[in-house]
């Protein structure tokens, strides 16, 4: 590893810079899922247990550098305290951590209101992050979900202080490190959506680094329509043709066998249980819309899986949102769960609509890991080298 981990530093007696990703999903003053917050708690718990002093820094929703009451940590702090099982004490300001009252001093853990109130956290203002630099002895980062960003609390603080990664992040890079860097091998990646334009450096990333692509979701009706064929009323950027065929000759080039739906799921509208058939391919009515792979591709996937060694995988099959349009989503999903519950296969997941599908499907607990990165995950997936994790690496 060309970074440190709580192991490598001495806590004992030093405050913690910690910065932590618990933004999370709230509905009229309640929080709503706390997976973020409760993948934090390892790292918390683990400085506070080598005698180190955990300041949290986090950010809530984007307030674009002003103060937003809606927006302040205090909506998050019971259900911190909640998965800490111990009391939190929030600084409201800067000056406030700056110059810590006597109980504050005493409090095993401080977390500071939203670090994005300050318009030099997302400028990553040098003078903003030597200020944060100077609330703590060591700065030890766990959010990888922010490390794609060049903020202040999350690169900047890394200039100024002997740094670490936390569990979280430690976890992230390494089944990131097992699934892309040093991958057993033959690697597959699923990847599904609705766009092949927002996920054009991942496909290219990819077909460097895997033996099998597989392509589904609104992704691949754009494949199936750039060789000509019908593709019906199905969501499909025919713009991006040109593109889908660039990528299927240099998958040709290095290797990589791209695997694309051989059959099909159809109907006439978007709605749950509504009627639908199933077709090959090249034989998509005029009238009807693609909003599934068939069995057949669901055949083929599961065949690629089981010789498979490591899996890559963001985005679903098909419509998984909407029953029966789920079908081919959870069948690959539960197959590659079951691989991996066998100990056949790595399996690394992330995005957000991932997260759902696997969820959904039943088969998230199996997977190897499951990042709740988001754009991190994808950035780190397309090969861009992420800020956060490079000022670790730096420091």
């Amino acid at each position: 590893m060309s970074w440190k981990t709580l192991d490598d530093i001495e806590l004992d007696g030093k405050r913690v810079l910690t910065r932590v990703d618990i933004n999370v999903p709230v509905e009229n003053g309640m929080v709503t899922d706390t997976t973020r917050i409760d993948r934090v708690v390892p790292t918390i718990h683990d400085i506070l247990a080598k005698g180190g002093k955990p300041m949290l820094l986090a950010h809530f929703g984007r307030p674009k550098g002003k103060v937003v009451l809606d927006m302040s940590l205090r909506t998050v702090l019971p259900a911190l305290e909640a998965a800490l099982g111990r009391s939190v004490t929030l600084i409201e300001t800067l000056e406030g951590a700056e110059a810590l009252t006597s109980e504050a001093q005493a409090a095993d853990v401080l977390l500071l209101e939203n670090i994005r109130f300050h318009p030099g956290e997302e400028a990553n203002d040098p003078e903003f992050a030597k200020r944060i630099a100077g609330l703590g002895d060591i700065y030890c980062n766990d959010a990888f979900s922010a490390a794609h960003r060049a903020h202040a609390s999350n690169e900047g603080v890394a200039r100024h202080l002997p740094s670490c990664a936390g569990r979280l992040m430690q976890a992230e890079l390494q089944a990131l490190e097992a699934a892309l860097g040093t991958p057993k091998r033959p690697v597959v990646a699923v990847v599904g959506g609705a766009k092949v334009s927002t996920k054009i450096e991942l496909l290219s990333n990819l077909i460097d680094k895997v033996d099998q692509l597989v392509i589904g979701g609104g992704m691949a009706n754009t494949f199936i329509a750039a060789q000509g064929l019908n593709v019906g009323t199905s969501l499909c950027e025919h713009d991006m043709a040109d593109t889908a065929r660039a990528i299927m000759t240099k998958a040709a080039t290095t290797g990589c066998e791209i695997i694309l739906p051989a059959d099909i799921v159809v109907a006439r509208e978007f709605a749950a249980c509504a009627e639908n058939a199933t077709f090959a391919v090249h034989l998509c009515p005029d009238d009807a819309m693609i909003l599934d792979a068939g069995p057949q591709s669901v055949a083929r996937v599961g065949a690629a899986l089981d010789k498979a060694k490591t899996l890559i995988w963001n985005g679903p099959l098909g419509a998984f949102e909407i029953e029966p349009f789920d079908t081919a989503t959870n069948a690959a999903a539960r197959h590659a769960a079951a691989l991996s519950r066998e100990g056949k296969l790595i399996s690394v997941a992330g995005g957000g609509d991932t997260v759902a599908a696997l969820n959904k499907a039943g088969a998230a607990d199996d997977f190897t890991y499951i990042s709740t990165a988001g754009g991190a995950f994808l950035e780190w997936m397309e090969g861009k080298d992420l800020p956060g994790v490079a000022a670790l690496k730096a420091g």
